[in-house]
Parts: C-alpha cells; sequence; structure tokens
C-alpha cells in the first residue's frame, strides 16, 4: 500500500519538472543515476528491469527485458547464460540496445552502444551475491533450449541441488556478463499536451555532445 501511495504522489512530478536545461545536464551517467534512484523511490517495483534488444547477424532483432546490474563509466552490465538466444545473438552481433521505462514518472530511456563479454572474475564477484536458489536455477537450465515438461527442470534442479549439497554453489563456465558500451543516451520525459521533452548524449572528444529532439 505504501508503495502504491507513494507511485501515486509522484505520477505528474516528471511532467512538472521537465528534463534539465541542457547547460545542466552535462552528464547522460548522473541523469540517469538520478532517474533511476527517482524510479526506486517512486515504489516501482524493479526499477531496474530493462529491455535488451538484440539482433542475428543478419539484422533480424528481438527483445526481452532483463536486469540491470551495475552501471559505471566503463559502461551497464547485465548477465545471462552464454547458451540463450541474447547470448547467441550478442556473440554474432556485437551491437544492442536498452529501454528503461519508468511509467509513473512518465519516463523513458534509451541507450544504444556495443556490446562485451565481462570477465569470468566480474561475473563470479556477482554470482556470489545471487540467492542460491537462483544459483542452482543457472546450474539446471539450459536457457532457450527445449524441455519436455517443468517435472524434468525441476528434477535437473534438484539433481545440481543435491550435488552442491553443503558447498558453495560455483560459477558455471556457461554463465557471465555483458557489458554495453554506450554510444547514445536518449532521455524522454512526459510533457502536458505531449510536448515532451527529449535530450539525445552522443560521445565527443572530452565529453558529449547534447541534443534536443522535438517530440
Amino acid at each position: 500500500m505504501r508503495a502504491h501511495l507513494r507511485a501515486i504522489r509522484t505520477l505528474t512530478r516528471g511532467v512538472t519538472s521537465g528534463l534539465p536545461t541542457l547547460a545542466a545536464a552535462s552528464d547522460p551517467l548522473e541523469l540517469f543515476r538520478r532517474w533511476l534512484e527517482d524510479a526506486e523511490a517512486s515504489g516501482l517495483l524493479l526499477p531496474e528491469s530493462m529491455t535488451l534488444a538484440t539482433a542475428t547477424a543478419g539484422g533480424r532483432p528481438s527483445a526481452r527485458m532483463v536486469l540491470l546490474k551495475g552501471a559505471d563509466p566503463d559502461g551497464l552490465r547485465f548477465f545471462t547464460n552464454f547458451g540463450s538466444r541474447k547470448a547467441a545473438e550478442l556473440d554474432a552481433n556485437p551491437w544492442a540496445a536498452l529501454c528503461f521505462h519508468w511509467s509513473v514518472l512518465e519516463r523513458q530511456l534509451r541507450v544504444e552502444g556495443s556490446v562485451e563479454r565481462l570477465s569470468q572474475e566480474d561475473a563470479a564477484e556477482y554470482f556470489a551475491t545471487r540467492g542460491r536458489g537462483s544459483q542452482i536455477g543457472a546450474w539446471a537450465s539450459e536457457q532457450s533450449r527445449p524441455i519436455a515438461d517443468r517435472a524434468g527442470l525441476e528434477a535437473r534442479a534438484a539433481e545440481i541441488e543435491a550435488r552442491f549439497a553443503g558447498k558453495e554453489v560455483p560459477l558455471p563456465d556457461f554463465w557471465g556478463g555483458y557489458l554495453l558500451v554506450p554510444e547514445r543516451f536518449e532521455f524522454w520525459q512526459g510533457r502536458a499536451n505531449r510536448l515532451h521533452d527529449r535530450l539525445v548524449y552522443t560521445p565527443r572528444e572530452g565529453g558529449w555532445e547534447i541534443t534536443r529532439l522535438q517530440p
């Protein structure tokens, strides 16, 4: 209930305040962090969720929801099974786009850039923070491959649980992370009468080029 009340109170905050002036918005990562903090404070469930769009080597796209697991000047991080469809597409075509949508704040953020695999050390560090059930699930699932029924998946999870009983669950060698290195940020803020704010950031020497787009 409290979360819902917070969401109602923040519904029109973005529409009223809009995006900062160009002079005050020199760092897209800082603006992104402020927006993520606002989304967390609003009561939204999983504000770190984002759409990840990938494409095959031939350019055929696909998209799915994943969770952001880190953002710093190097880029944005997420993790997955390397046998998944998204991993196969990223390995064949290492370019991707992310989209965050925080509906209660009427905000959207699009990020585009190249993608590279994170180190095994980075993956192991994050994997150790996951709950044991999620660790077992990562081992049990041959992600994106067919399975006869749910019972088979649950049996596989039970087998993995028994294998690591009384032990820490190690990082699977088929599981890890990716870093999206941004080459474009686009911040979208809903405003009254559909006169929305849009700011685009693209790299330039020593910083970012900032352009305001019409809605």
